[in-house]
């Protein structure tokens, strides 16, 4: 069972945890037992409570119901995910992002948003929202760029691959000049050993894991964990059981694809494509 650690309640995750672990101590429950009441695993409860694990809205009204805290989790939580600077959705994958020790990526359709160019990033977003204020797009290009130079920064740390489809890499996005310049960055990553780039072509044929986007984190103290994604979705997995089906169809897609130094060559020809 997770252990509490000191906790600092100057941020709010860390002071959702130490409520969470003070209220249940009050109510006389172990973390087993009040895991039984809200549906989760007594370890999981655990690791909110040393703030490892972002609260959930869904849950965090199961737990106001078991301690008859009055709504105060749902409220600390809503605060917690209007603080972020993502999506809702994606807030909890994000910080767990910080302390990945690996993070693998299956790509689809769309550019991994840690391999983005600023400008790859800036015609998504105009694709999808064409109405959105100029400086809401800039400060969602921003905003992925800090978050892509953060961990780009050291190879190691956390040792980053992406599988991306050959479709990633001919599905025009903001033109020639932009998808020019985003193939190149894509060969810069694999020649500064950033990150281990595979390409799956069209004809390695089918895999799970083609439904949508999927990435797979490990850590050095927690379990591993899985995050997939569609369009203004995205959901948090932690069930063992599904994080390692999720980890066996990546092992299949990585063996189905272009070795790194294949899918660099293919990468090169493609750039060729988007030269005028």
């Amino acid at each position: 069972m997770s252990q509490p650690k000191h906790l600092d309640p100057a941020s709010m995750g860390e002071f959702y945890g130490a409520e969470l672990r003070r209220r249940r101590e009050d109510a006389g429950m172990s973390q087993s037992g009040l895991g039984e009441l809200v549906y989760c695993s007594g370890a999981y409860i655990g690791l909110m409570e040393m703030a490892s694990r972002r609260p959930q809205l869904d849950l965090s009204e199961r737990i106001d119901a078991a301690l008859n805290t009055d709504g105060f989790f749902r409220r600390l939580c809503e605060a917690i995910l209007k603080a972020s600077k993502f999506a809702g959705y994606f807030a909890a994958a994000a910080e767990l992002e910080q302390r990945a020790l690996t993070i693998s990526d299956f790509a689809t359709m769309v550019v991994p948003g840690l391999l983005q160019t600023a400008a790859y990033t800036r015609s998504l977003v105009e694709s999808a929202r064409p109405l959105v204020d100029p400086q809401e797009i800039e400060r969602r290009v921003s905003v992925r760029q800090e978050r892509a130079r953060a961990l780009l920064k050291d190879p190691a740390d956390p040792e980053l691959w992406f599988i991306v489809h050959e479709a990633v890499l001919r599905v025009p996005v903001g033109g020639d000049g932009v998808m020019r310049e985003q193939l190149e960055h894509f060969a810069e990553v694999i020649r500064n050993r950033q990150a281990v780039i595979q390409v799956m072509p069209f004809s390695g044929g089918v895999n799970p894991l083609l439904y949508g986007t999927t990435t797979l984190m490990t850590f050095a103290d927690e379990p591993p964990v899985a995050y997939t994604e569609s369009a203004y979705s995205g959901q948090l997995i932690e069930d063992p059981t599904v994080v390692a089906g999720n980890a066996k169809s990546y092992d299949l897609a990585r063996a189905a694809a272009m070795s790194p130094e294949a899918s660099l060559a293919f990468i090169g020809r493609l750039t060729e494509d988007y030269t005028p």
